[in-house]
């Protein structure tokens, strides 16, 4: 009887399920009839902000695009007619047969002006402009073009400076323009947006976005004051000289350079503002920057040679010449100091000591914390203004700051006699550095060892060896007469 009872009840159950089941999908239908009133749209929940950060880059794109510009340059080149016989080839002709040969005629060139394609920034209302050297170096004319301004404005030169690769030009807009926000490149984060604006290719007012990949970078290695920073944000040919931008607008770089396409994708390098800000301020006082100098050649340290020197560690900047007649060699700097610290400031490395002395104010005096005979010393330095790089370029030039075959030597100073236990009897010259694969590595020579005679000649100072290496044919080979601890030995150095 009981169960009868459970199986009337599961019955009745099952009747009541039905129909709210069947009363459900009713309902459901009903809604997806078309002109309905009760359909309601899908909403996604915004837990993480996606909103709030895609409305940030609207409004940075709002911001900054106003005072972003596309620079168009022009220079006329000179082509010359290409000969498939070469400009020789009927002279020999000539030649051959016997027949004199014809009157030489000047090759055919003719003119063609090529165009460029960049980006720049106004920093100041008046028309300033912030790009890059390479845009506008050799070029004859600048055209400057606005935002929904179909008008190309042409503009001057007002200074450039080819250590940071940066330029400064200026328009008549003939009214105010709208000027971008500078930041602090000093206080960005690895990981932070990082938004590139520019005109790739020719597209205008293009804005893509990124973060901080790395910051500090020296990738190019044609001046040692770069310290790029590394962003994902794709830049492209025509965004040169356009700034990099923060979340909050404020221009934190100008992008530079790439890593080429076919190699890596994505990497790309701008200049820090803070670079930037210095560089506009005496470009737009004086045409040019001026930077301090002290006149040494700097190396970095090696374990070994740190070891040599007495130092644990391989920080600082070890000195391997000094310039005559500059403020180094007035100060008593001499090959083999390693300097330290620059006014307080730790230096690890020929970088760090290169920009101190960059951003010293000429005639400033000021304290280098230098490593001599194994104990630190204050060596007191006025500052003066860096020469033109045309008599760097002399100065380093000379044979005695080049490699030669590997080798770069110095003067044996009484801290180095002391060092590598070298007696007052021993002339020559001290090997400072040896390039690895070098015939001068395959030599088996090291740091420390000297040279004290090249084939028959004998060798006791660097003007000596300067000499002597002059007369030397590059494709020959010499013999060595070297001196490593505390052995003599010969050896052959061989040419190209």
């Amino acid at each position: 009887m009981e169960m009868k009872k459970f199986v009337g009840l599961g019955i009745i159950a099952g009747i009541i399920g039905g129909c709210l089941t069947f009363g459900a999908i009713y309902a459901v239908t009903k809604q997806g009839i078309p002109g309905s009133t009760n359909i309601k749209p899908l909403q996604v929940v915004d837990s993480q902000g996606a909103y709030g950060l895609q409305n940030a880059f609207v409004q940075v794109a709002k911001m900054v695009k106003p005072a972003v510009v596309m620079i168009t340059t022009e220079k006329t080149v000179t082509y010359r007619y290409w000969n498939p016989f070469g400009d020789d080839f009927f002279d020999q002709f000539f030649e051959d047969f016997g027949f004199p040969r014809p009157r030489q005629q000047q090759p055919k060139t003719f003119k063609k002006k090529q165009e460029g394609l960049g980006s720049g920034f106004i920093v100041d209302e008046e028309g300033y402009i912030l790009t890059n050297n390479h845009v506008i170096q050799g070029v004859d004319r600048i055209l400057v073009k606005l935002m929904n301004d179909e008008k190309k404005y042409e503009a001057k030169i007002i200074g450039t400076d080819s250590r940071t690769d940066l330029a400064l030009i200026k328009i008549n807009a003939a009214r105010k323009l709208p000027t971008v926000i500078l930041g602090d490149s000093d206080a960005i984060e690895i990981g932070e947006w990082a938004i590139a604006i520019g005109n790739p290719m020719g597209l205008e007012e293009t804005i893509t976005v990124g973060v901080i990949s790395a910051k500090g970078r020296s990738v190019l290695g044609t001046s040692p004051y770069e310290d790029f920073i590394q962003t994902d944000a794709a830049i492209n040919p025509g965004n040169s000289g356009g700034p990099l931008v923060n979340i909050k607008g404020e221009v934190i770089g100008i992008n530079t350079a790439i890593i080429a396409p076919y190699v890596a994708q994505n990497i790309g390098f701008a200049i820090p503002i803070n670079i930037a800000k210095k560089v506009f301020r005496e470009l737009k006082s004086t045409g040019k920057v001026t930077r301090g100098f002290l006149g040494v050649y700097l190396q970095p340290l090696t374990e070994e040679l740190a070891s040599s020197f007495g130092l644990k560690e391989t920080k600082g900047s070890l000195v391997s010449d000094v310039m005559p007649d500059t403020p180094a060699e007035k100060a008593g700097l001499k090959p083999g100091d390693i300097i330290l610290e620059f006014n307080g400031r730790p230096v690890a490395e020929p970088k760090d000591l290169q920009k101190m002395v960059a951003d010293a104010k000429v005639g400033e005096t000021v304290t280098l914390t230098v490593w001599r005979d194994k104990k630190k010393i204050s060596v007191q330095i006025k500052i003066a203004e860096r020469p033109e790089e045309e008599t760097i370029a002399k100065s380093e030039s000379e044979p005695s700051q080049k490699t030669w075959r590997g080798l770069q030597v110095s003067d044996i100073t009484e801290e180095m006699r002391k060092q590598f236990n070298i007696s007052a009897s021993v002339k020559g010259v001290i090997v400072i550095n040896v390039e690895p694969g070098s015939p001068a590595d395959e030599c088996e020579i090291t740091t420390g060892t000297i040279i004290r005679k090249i084939n028959e000649w004998p060798v006791s100072s660097i003007k000596e060896f300067q000499s002597i290496i002059s007369k030397i044919d590059k494709k020959s080979s010499v013999t060595l007469w070297v001196q490593q601890e505390g052995n003599n030995r010969f050896c052959i150095l061989k040419g190209e």
